[in-house]
């Protein structure tokens, strides 16, 4: 579960790093002075992030619900090897996904976003597929994937249950909640923006000209300020990741006293590791 976030994370970094600051830039001088390349290059990275993004919360919830859901089963279905394909098939669909807005044309400057992205005019058929596969399929399967999870976490918490393992733990249940508060922040951020999409795919001509720019517009960066908060949601949601977050930051400031520290705690694990054999030599072939 935990390299579906790191995909996740690496999905929203991604937009971060590239067409961000060309937005920024493009805010400041007024205009896109980056050249075609970069248009397209930043606009197929903005939608990679996207996809992909949806895609990799779409995953996470399959795994979450197989994973309290279907407990038995799911090492079987979901073994260690078998995490990495699932995440390279997340990102070939992403990849295949995006590979028609060359065919139809939809990338280009929008100067009231001052960034490249998709042009949700270039083609009405081809909109509305957008917003139904990339959004509104992913987002009806995540929610079938969290109300049983939900449903199964209240019927835990109603009856207690003889078989410990058909119960969800309660760090299951934290990370399920953590997730689930990243699928709800994204589906909102993303809801106005797509609405707009599927109205404008209905009838190009009548309803384009209608939406209001302001409306236009901060539905598309309310879209792109989606990507600054599952950070903030992992920090204030998830333990292990404030953990490991501050020892990073630790480390940056003052990288010699946490070498110190690892040295220090691997002499101290040494002994102890030494007399595991003896201790487990010791146990009965039955415990």
């Amino acid at each position: 579960g935990n390299l579906f976030l790191v995909s996740l994370a690496l999905a929203d970094l991604a937009v971060a790093l590239y067409p961000y600051p060309l937005i920024l830039v493009a805010i400041f001088q007024d205009g896109w002075a980056q050249g075609e390349v970069h248009c397209k290059a930043s606009a197929f990275v903005m939608g990679l992030s996207v996809i992909g993004s949806v895609f990799n919360i779409t995953a996470i919830a399959i795994n979450r619900y197989c994973y309290i859901c279907h407990s038995l089963a799911y090492h079987r279905l979901c073994r260690r090897w078998h995490t990495p394909l699932y995440i390279c098939l997340v990102w070939l669909l992403t990849l295949a996904a995006l590979v028609p807005n060359f065919f139809v044309g939809s990338l280009e400057y929008d100067p009231r976003i001052y960034s490249c992205t998709f042009v949700q005019t270039a083609s009405a058929r081809y909109t509305g597929a957008v917003v139904a596969v990339h959004f509104l399929l992913p987002m009806a399967v995540v929610c079938f994937c969290y109300l049983r999870i939900w449903v199964l976490v209240l019927r835990a918490r109603r009856k207690v249950k003889s078989d410990n393992k058909l119960c969800p733990r309660s760090s299951n249940v934290r990370s399920f909640l953590s997730m689930f508060v990243v699928f709800v922040i994204f589906a909102v951020c993303w809801a106005p923006l797509n609405c707009i999409g599927l109205a404008v795919a209905v009838n190009p001509e009548a309803v384009a000209p209608q939406v209001p720019e302001g409306l236009f517009v901060a539905s598309y960066y309310l879209a792109y300020f989606n990507s600054c908060l599952n950070a903030i949601i992992y920090g204030l949601l998830n333990q292990n990741f404030r953990r490991e977050f501050q020892k990073i930051i630790s480390a940056l400031w003052n990288p010699r006293r946490c070498m110190q520290d690892s040295s220090k705690g691997s002499q101290a694990e040494g002994p102890e590791s030494q007399a595991l054999p003896e201790v487990s030599a010791q146990r009965p072939v039955g415990a």
